[in-house]
């Protein structure tokens, strides 16, 4: 008898047209079988006494204890796994892990713009691609091929609360370098302290520019200017403490039955002159009334979007500014008047709720319970947490990422067994981390993704509908609080972010687009064809690069592929860490068994079984909810 689907989210994808394969989905995955014999009763007269066995060696305990927890602790950590990731660290310990990670140099985005920029042929060319494509490639070459995994998988959870976007506007859009200025910024803070990340993300230039206060002047009476608005009101809404006040737990705090707003317009009035006479560092505004104006003639453009953005005090209100019951005297310079402005959001109690929720959201599951809130926000409020197996994290400031990543991480809660089946836990694996997933798993060779044009826009729905830095509004590719209508999830009133670009379109559309991977597509695409088309992009081409890029190792699973079964348990345990129903394995194994054989000679018989299984497995239910 099928066991039935009780996971909501499993069962909103289904009806959201991810049971392509008509593969059943279980609530829980299968366990490990016990290695003892089971005992049995001693003969009569009972045998002659044997010698005491030694004692059996202590079980290995923690989250890297078995190949499958291993494995799901990676996933939540990293863009994914590979198996000699899992191999090599199954039976160590999950707290050196990542206090080694804390100490890894940190893989930045700045050096790998400058490379590309020296290989282009012709710096004059109307669309530099190399140039304006640096920010993805530099992305999947870190994502996928960095050592320093943890600080680059925060760094991009990070970028969907701190959302800046490359398709917000000419300057983001055909100029690479505010948009990979921001990435490091992202990198180096992931680590640090959420106070000083704001305070680098507000005197950023990808962020003036994309939340429109670069250049923001004080109030004229005589012309009616008033000041840009944008980001004070981000700032307040979707940075740091949300439109209501929260308890810490992250539960709305309610009068009346109903919640309690935060603030109005005049908090937001009042916290825009604060934004004041920022403006990009020696742009002159008698030449270049506007930003747009500097792009073709300024020299200096390039290097003032890599630098913060300069105080030009002389455009800066000195009006008193009251917002969130703080007070900013008259007079107050910009500097001092940001410095105050930042520490009095950061010094409010719904940050550390506000915050921690989103970042759970990004890493473990979309539906947080209110006391794992509490548990990571007092973790963030504090700015220390303690590893499970020993060792200290955070300085012990409010606002300590390290200490608010590890309680993400170590919650007995997310370690728990119970997490696998339990019908709330969970998230939709976001489109590009399935795909950074597959990479790593497979070792598909990342170093020269500008080979990869299948790559180059991944916003279509018909593709991932999700392209890194390239969110569609300052909102991310989905709202935190999101609730599907329509489906089991949103019916039980959980908050399923991924879910909202999640359709009829975009479910063909990934599935094409991994069979395309899956089976080497991009090896399949005759070298003149592709020779030639990156020709008229002015990407040069080496012949031996094109040849391994983003081409899986599948030597590993080969070696498996005669055996249907084995196969399909080795990528469970790889891919979905143990945690597949047996339905779902014993219908990809027989879709595997059966299946036609196509190209001559075993040896490609072998390789499309082994194609077909790792497809099979990453568009099903079973992979695509992250449990």
């Amino acid at each position: 008898m099928p066991t039935q689907l009780t996971h909501p989210i499993i069962t909103a994808l289904l009806s959201a047209g991810f049971g392509v394969f008509m593969l059943t989905s279980g609530c829980s995955g299968g366990n490990a079988l016990d290695d003892r014999n089971e005992p049995v009763s001693g003969p009569t007269p009972p045998p002659p006494p044997s010698p005491p066995s030694p004692p059996p060696a202590p079980a290995p305990m923690g989250a890297f204890a078995t190949e499958a927890g291993t494995s799901r602790f990676l996933t939540q950590a990293t863009f994914g796994p590979s198996l000699e990731d899992v191999s090599a660290l199954t039976g160590t310990n999950a707290s050196n892990w990542f206090l080694a990670e804390l100490e890894k140099p940190a893989s930045l985005h700045t050096p790998q713009l400058a490379a590309y920029r020296a290989m282009i042929d012709n710096p004059d060319a109307d669309f530099p691609v190399l140039a304006v494509q640096s920010s993805t490639f530099s992305f999947w070459r870190n994502a996928i091929e960095g050592d320093d995994q943890l600080r680059q998988r925060m760094a991009f959870a990070l970028s969907q609360i701190l959302v800046v976007s490359n398709f917000g506007g000419e300057l983001l859009s055909d100029i690479p370098e505010p948009v990979v200025s921001y990435q490091d910024i992202l990198v180096e803070g992931a680590f640090g302290n959420y106070r000083d990340l704001l305070e680098e993300v507000t005197y950023s230039p990808a962020m003036g520019y994309y939340l429109t206060y670069m250049g923001n002047q004080k109030a004229d009476p005589a012309t009616g200017r008033m000041p840009d608005e944008n980001y004070a009101r981000e700032i307040l809404q979707l940075f740091t403490v949300g439109v209501v006040a929260l308890q810490s737990d992250g539960e709305p705090v309610l009068e009346n039955g109903k919640a309690v707003e935060l603030y109005d317009n005049r908090d937001v009035t009042g916290l825009a002159r604060v934004f004041t006479g920022l403006d990009l560092d020696g742009l002159d505004r008698q030449r270049f009334p506007s930003v747009a104006d500097a792009v073709d003639e300024w020299e200096g453009l390039e290097q003032a979007l890599l630098k913060p953005m300069a105080i030009n005090d002389s455009l800066h209100s000195s009006d008193a500014k009251r917002f969130l019951d703080c007070d900013i005297p008259t007079g107050t310079p910009t500097a001092e008047s940001i410095d105050l402005a930042l520490d009095c959001i950061m010094a409010h109690p719904n940050v550390g709720p506000f915050v921690s929720r989103q970042l759970i959201q990004r890493f473990t599951t979309s539906n947080p319970d209110p006391d794992y809130v509490q548990r990571v926000a007092s973790a963030f409020d504090s700015g220390a947490y303690l590893l499970p197996e020993g060792g200290r994290v955070g300085d012990g400031r409010k606002g300590d990422l390290t200490a608010t990543l590890a309680a993400i991480l170590f919650d007995p809660d997310v370690r728990a067994e119970a997490a696998l089946s339990g019908s709330q836990f969970g998230k939709i694996r976001e489109p590009l981390l399935r795909f950074t997933h597959w990479a790593r798993a497979f070792d598909a060779d990342a170093s020269r993704p500008e080979y990869g044009i299948e790559l180059f826009d991944l916003s279509d729905p018909m593709s991932l509908a999700q392209h890194p830095y390239r969110a569609r509004s300052v909102f991310n590719f989905y709202r935190p609080g999101y609730i599907a209508p329509g489906t089991v999830s949103g019916a039980a009133g959980l908050t399923v972010p991924e879910l909202q670009i999640v359709n009829a379109t975009s479910t063909p559309g990934y599935i094409n687009f991994m069979t395309f991977w899956t089976f080497g597509g991009q090896s399949m695409i005759p070298i003149e064809e592709l020779e030639a088309e990156l020709a008229d992009m002015g990407v040069p081409l080496n012949r031996a690069a094109l040849e391994r890029a983003f081409v899986p190792d599948y030597s590993d699973e080969l070696a498996l592929a005669n055996d249907a079964t084995l196969l399909v348990d080795h990528l469970d345990r790889l891919l979905v860490y143990d945690s597949m129903s047996e339905e779902t394995k014993a219908a990809i194994t027989t879709t595997l068994e059966v299946q036609p054989v196509y190209g001559p000679g075993e040896s490609a018989a072998l390789i499309n079984r082994v194609s077909l299984a790792v497809l099979l497995v990453m568009t099903s239910p079973d992979y695509l909810v992250q449990r």
